[in-house]
């Protein structure tokens, strides 16, 4: 198949297409799947490996460290080689590195494994969306085809708790990586055959120096937002590190706008429904990073339940996530985008007052309700606004605006944990200080205070009745912290609203003249 093949402007796909559709949704379920699974199995390989605890910092989130950094890069370096050729290769290298990781022997080995893996990872991502838009070139067939792509990224993020704690209930630890294994073998045989190839042909070389400031802007400040979080103050370190980051971006904004051929074309940003777009995506990770994180601490620590039984409740969110994905683009055929995901928002407005209103008393019902109605709410903006920044851009960009929209997204899930989540923990220290018995002893009060993780670890070590009275208190300080996320993912959702209705209201269903793409042209090159 010729490297520039691509299908003609407003020719509905086939049969051919929508299988390929399904090979591209199998490694956008496992790289979201492998954001999440890999939490069941801390406890086992922590012990296996005899990892230290900030070891096992790094093995949960250099996957993630290195997936922000390299979006942009492999985007950009796809529609410049061919997107089905980087989709190969990172399959290829997911692979290999998926055993290498499931057979580490250190946690040195599994950091560095992890590391790979999100490199492959960054590649698999942006090629698979950028593909789904040479595919799907008929606007009403592009807008449903994007949906379920969302709604296979969203399934792979709500399932993997529930295979992860499957998989630990009757294998080792390292079985949740061998996942991969299969599926990466499928795509590999089945892409060459169902998935065209397209490449820009007027793509000049890649400009090194653009994507070494690309990686030392965005991985100092997600580490930089990350630490604060944890430490839940402006440690000098963090800061300083988030600080380089941003004046490294400054210093790649600056590149990009000098140079001829850049990295990322800073002008798609002048389209506003571009924009609108990626800041409305970025947005909408923040609150739902924050929602899933006391989710699953509740029912884990809350509730008590094992892993495979927490696993298991994530399932009405994941059935909200493909219902609403595969809705969404089918009312948006009928009324404008910015309708259905303001619509939308007030549904996951409602599931968050629910979650307002939660008690350690309240029971599985009003949490699973509440969560599934956010869940279903939020879905729309997610499916109805990737596919808005894939449409929104000229052919020979999609990868590139692909991979901006979901660096977007990495640094909306980094400040999820480091806004809402941070001020969630916040007031469940400061509950715990006015509520914790009497009796315990100040150091160990201290230690309660820092995590609700750690009130556990103390009440094993004090008697009996006082330990459960510091688990009750812990139990009922930390659900006032989930209620106050609930209350600020609340205030952000209609912020995003307002946002919505402001900037996108004028796009049009899908299947009509969207608003026109401003031709990029070919700028003279610049010193750099």
């Amino acid at each position: 198949m010729p490297s520039n093949t691509t299908t003609r402007s407003g020719v509905r796909a086939g049969p051919r297409e929508w299988l390929g559709l399904a090979v591209l949704a199998l490694p956008t379920i496992l790289i979201a799947l492998d954001l999440t699974v890999l939490y069941m199995a801390l406890p086992h390989l922590g012990s296996d490996l005899n990892a230290s605890n900030t070891q096992m910092l790094w093995i949960t989130d250099i996957y993630g460290f290195v997936v922000a950094g390299l979006l942009i890069t492999m985007g950009t370096l796809g529609d410049r080689i061919g997107r089905r050729r980087m989709l190969l290769f990172g399959a290829t290298a997911f692979g290999a590195m998926s055993v290498l990781a499931a057979y580490s022997t250190s946690a040195e080995m599994l950091i560095v494994t992890r590391a790979l893996l999100g490199l492959a990872g960054a590649t698999l991502m942006p090629s698979t969306l950028s593909l789904i838009g040479t595919m799907f070139t008929q606007p009403r067939q592009r807008g449903l085809a994007i949906g379920i792509w969302g709604m296979s990224f969203s399934l792979g993020t709500a399932i993997g708790p529930a295979i992860g704690g499957a998989m630990l209930e009757n294998f080792w630890w390292g079985s949740v990586f061998l996942l991969g294994v299969p599926v990466m073998g499928v795509l590999l045989v089945s892409g060459r055959f169902l998935l065209p190839e397209y490449r820009d042909p007027r793509a000049a070389r890649l400009d090194v120096a653009s994507v070494a400031l690309s990686l030392g802007a965005i991985l100092p400040v997600v580490y930089g937002i990350k630490e604060i979080a944890k430490d839940r103050a402006l440690a000098g370190v963090p800061v300083a590190v988030a600080a380089a980051g941003f004046v490294l971006g400054w210093l790649f904004v600056r590149r990009q706008n000098r140079l001829g051929d850049p990295l990322l074309d800073l002008r798609m940003f002048r389209n506003r429904q571009f924009s609108g777009a990626v800041v409305g995506l970025c947005m909408a990770a923040i609150t739902l990073t924050a929602v899933m994180l006391f989710f699953t601490q509740y029912l884990q620590l809350v509730e008590g339940m094992s892993p495979l039984r927490a696993g298991l409740w994530f399932l009405p969110m994941a059935t909200a996530f493909v219902v609403s994905s595969v809705a969404a683009p089918l009312l948006a055929r009928r009324l404008r985008p910015a309708y259905v995901i303001v619509g939308g928002l007030s549904v996951a407005v409602a599931g968050l007052v629910l979650l307002t209103q939660l008690q350690a008393i309240s029971g599985l019902g009003l949490l699973v309700t509440g969560c599934t109605t956010f869940a279903f709410g939020v879905v729309p903006l997610l499916a109805l606004g990737t596919d808005m920044v894939v449409s929104s851009a000229p052919p020979e960009k999609t990868g590139s605006a692909a991979a901006t929209s979901e660096t977007g997204s990495e640094l909306g899930m980094a400040m999820g944990i480091a806004t809402l989540g941070a001020a969630g923990t916040a007031v469940y220290s400061r509950e715990l200080a006015g509520t914790i018995p009497a009796a315990v002893p100040a150091d160990a009060g201290a230690t309660a205070r820092d995590s609700f993780a750690n009130a556990f670890a103390v009440a094993d070590e004090l008697p009996a009745p006082l330990g459960d009275e510091l688990v009750s208190a812990a139990r009922d300080a930390f659900t006032t912290g989930f209620n106050v996320v609930a209350a600020g993912s609340t205030a952000l959702l209609i912020a995003i609203a307002a946002l919505v209705m402001a900037v996108l209201r004028h796009v049009r269903p899908f299947g009509h003249e969207r608003e026109p793409v401003e031709e990029i042209a070919v700028r003279s090159p610049s010193s750099g």
